[in-house]
């Protein structure tokens, strides 16, 4: 028997959708960003709804979303409801970051990785192979060997693509992809696979009132454990050495691993070079550059 595709609901507001999804009738709403749009359910409790165009990003979101909750581990909002275009979750109301929570998240993210993955590049239980990070597209290919697997498939697809786009020059390629045919010497001792949020950078991580960390927003896969940690260094997060501390206090990082954080930042600031231009491309080869001087 064929299934049946969802029906679409190209008209439908934030509100009805929160209704639809939740079985819960709607009192208000007010937007939040372009796509989040906070909903007041019956009875006063608070949801934040998303809105995807992209096929199977909510599928993968909320997959990412529930794997990472399954741990047990760092603190996730609960997924409501979603369906192909709408996602709905608990809105975690805002406080004020302080280094007793940066401590814990980073505690938690220590054991976060612990619980493992597959392999390199798998996707959570029911996600998609075809992922997003952000609004990039992100393929959740396997491999048993981190550097083979994060060159073919997390560096190289976006510097061709930032390349065909004019947005990388073919001489500064170079020095990304001689960075690439370095790694099983840059990468340090074999890790193995990681659960890994995927997309951490500060945005993503909500500071609540209860004085807790909370993460949000996952391109959730297998990966290495320091590459959580380098996303979080490339765009700041508050109190970030204390979560690095707490981090090392679980899970201590192998030797070398400040030396390594720019490796791992190369795919995201291939991903930004992609969505947002130039200014990541040089970042990003500049980030080549000092990874091959180390």
């Amino acid at each position: 028997m064929t299934p049946r595709a969802e029906p679409d609901h190209p008209a439908e507001s934030p509100a009805a959708a929160a209704a639809r999804l939740t079985g819960r009738a709607a009192t208000g709403q007010h937007p939040l960003s372009g796509a989040l749009t906070e909903v007041t359910l019956d009875g006063g409790q608070s949801v934040v709804v998303k809105r995807a165009d992209a096929p199977g990003a909510v599928r993968a979101e909320a997959a990412g979303l529930r794997w990472l909750a399954a741990s047990g581990t760092v603190r996730i909002p609960s997924v409501r409801g979603h369906d192909r275009r709408w996602l709905v979750t608990d809105r975690v109301p805002p406080g004020t970051p302080s280094a007793r929570a940066a401590v814990r998240l980073g505690r938690d993210l220590a054991a976060l990785h612990a619980c493992g993955a597959p392999a390199f590049g798998a996707p959570p239980p029911d996600g998609t192979e075809d992922a997003y990070i952000g609004l990039a597209p992100m393929r959740n290919v396997t491999g048993d060997d981190w550097p083979r697997w994060y060159a073919e498939h997390r560096v190289l697809p976006y510097l061709r693509r930032a390349v065909d786009d004019g947005t990388v020059r073919p001489a500064e390629a170079d020095v990304v992809e001689r960075v690439c045919a370095r790694l099983p010497e840059l990468a340090g001792p074999a890790e193995p696979p990681a659960r890994l949020h995927g997309d951490l950078w500060h945005g993503n991580v909500l500071w609540g009132a209860d004085g807790q960390a909370w993460l949000i927003d996952p391109a959730a896969h297998g990966g290495h454990r320091e590459t959580d940690l380098a996303m979080l260094d490339l765009f700041g997060c508050p109190h970030l050495d204390d979560v690095r501390d707490g981090y090392q206090q679980a899970a201590p990082l192998a030797d070398g691993w400040r030396e390594r954080v720019g490796v791992h930042q190369l795919f995201p600031l291939l991903v930004h070079a992609v969505l947002f231009g130039r200014g990541y491309a040089e970042q990003a080869v500049a980030t080549a550059r000092a990874a091959l001087t180390n």
